[in-house]
């Protein structure tokens, strides 16, 4: 059997070419100065002080990890820090400043670290600033926070916005307001906050394949199918209500859809064939594209949500799997498709217009959009020994690639966050297979899973 007929056994891997120069694309996404923002350690009265340290390291994580700001050290800031805006305190005016021997201006003068241009200024050089307290009111754990631009000249026009938060008061309490709270900086500064999305992954740590669910950071891993067989491929619908997925609990390979909201199964018919595998859903929800044997080769079909209606895509005696539907565009897709070794293609939806885009070289499989519709994330054997693959980034229109990892293990099934900035990855770089993240420039590597194997990963809203 070939290796693509095994990748629905457990397959994974990734896709393609190496242009001279990279794509104005990729840079754009990968690299871009990026505003510096202060977040010294909030402080909190009474039975809210033991939960900060707790609330500290996750509000700093959060905001690092979004890969969305330049996190100054705390090393560089003032001895004294403003809880709230009302600690602010203008120096008083003085002379104008005269040029030094050297022509330089002296510094503005400081306010000790409770004045906007006390953080804006070098040592600390931020453009914002977070800043707030905790305390317990009628047992509940209350955040005050605000986000300032210490670029401005007063107050009134440095806060950015200032919100409450509300917690349990313990450390889960505090987690949570200090999640909410970074997710809001996230947004307010015009990027997509991760708080509330899902990762969804296979782990064999009961003894058997099933699929899993996480949060974001790793946390609260659960279950989510108990078939006590071999369950693998997950892809999750657009709107992160459904999971469909490819297992062997009837023996041949079946696509199964599992309501995320109701925790129950929902109707697919699966048609008579040696193999109905590797779904994943349209941009609209509507529909699922997968692949399937009904014709005698592993051909690219699509369908409505419970198997009707279904249509067949591609027409070759070769093999074609994991078909990915532009998320943009919703009008073409990317598959894997043979002969051997396997390569990445892409074709309209209605199955004209092949084109192949990888070189031929190695083996290029499990490509996966990201949300612009314009670069593919993928794993790659071009430059490697057989089997030992590494995850690149491609711009579909001009064929370029970026490499992101480097020869650490077995790197595959790269799939995009909601916002744009993170890719989720199976890799062996730790002994055993196991899930991390990553920003789409390879750095800020995370190990999320520990126990087990755990592989085949998408992240879902």
């Amino acid at each position: 059997m070939r290796r693509a007929l095994w990748l629905v056994l457990g397959l994974s891997a990734a896709l393609l070419v190496l242009a001279a120069q990279q794509s104005d694309v990729i840079i754009k996404l990968t690299q871009g100065e990026k505003p510096g923002i202060a977040v010294p350690d909030f402080r909190g009265s009474g039975n809210a002080q033991p939960l900060m340290n707790a609330f500290n390291e996750v509000l700093f994580s959060d905001l690092e990890s979004s890969g969305l700001f330049k996190m100054i050290p705390k090393s560089m800031y003032p001895l004294q820090v403003p809880q709230q805006p009302g600690d602010f305190r203008e120096p008083p005016p003085q002379r104008p400043p005269e040029r030094s021997r050297r022509g330089q201006l002296p510094q503005p003068p400081s306010g000790g670290g409770l004045w906007l241009s006390d953080w804006s200024s070098p040592p600390v050089s931020a453009n914002y600033l977070a800043m707030g307290y905790t305390a317990v009111q009628n047992d509940v754990l209350v955040l005050y926070g605000w986000l300032m631009n210490v670029g401005q000249s007063n107050v009134a026009s440095a806060q950015v916005f200032g919100k409450r938060y509300f917690g349990s008061v313990d450390e889960a309490g505090a987690k949570k307001i200090a999640h909410e709270f970074a997710a809001d900086i996230i947004t307010q500064l015009g990027g997509k906050a991760l708080l509330g999305s899902k990762i969804y992954f296979v782990s064999d740590r009961t003894g058997h394949k099933e699929v899993w669910s996480m949060e974001a950071d790793g946390s609260n891993q659960k279950r989510i199918t108990q078939y006590n067989s071999i369950t693998i491929m997950p892809a999750v619908s657009p709107d992160g209500s459904k999971v469909a997925f490819t297992s062997f609990v009837k023996v041949y390979p079946a696509i199964f859809i599992f309501s995320v909201e109701t925790g129950r199964p929902l109707r697919f018919y699966n048609q008579r064939a040696s193999m109905n595998a590797t779904p994943d859903f349209t941009p609209d929800g509507k529909h699922i594209v997968f692949s399937s044997t009904l014709s005698g080769w592993a051909q690219i079909y699509i369908a409505d949500l419970d198997g009707g209606n279904l249509r067949r895509i591609s027409s070759t005696r070769t093999i074609e799997v994991e078909p990915k539907v532009n998320p943009k565009t919703g009008t073409d897709l990317v598959y894997v498709g043979g002969p051997e070794p396997e390569q990445i293609y892409r074709m309209n939806l209605d199955g004209v217009n092949v084109e192949r885009l990888t070189t031929g070289e190695g083996q290029a499989t499990n490509p996966s959009w990201h949300p612009d519709g314009q670069i593919i994330a993928f794993s790659w054997t071009r430059g490697y020994e057989p089997g030992n693959f590494n995850l690149f980034l491609m711009d579909v229109a001009t064929r370029s690639v970026t490499q992101l990892t480097h020869g650490a293990g077995r790197n595959e099934n790269p799939t995009w966050a909601p916002d744009g900035r993170h890719l989720v990855f199976m890799s062996n770089r730790s002994g055993s297979r196991q899930i991390w993240t990553m920003l789409a420039d390879g750095t800020q590597l995370r190990q999320l899973t520990t126990k087990g194997n755990n592989e085949t990963p998408v992240w879902g809203r």
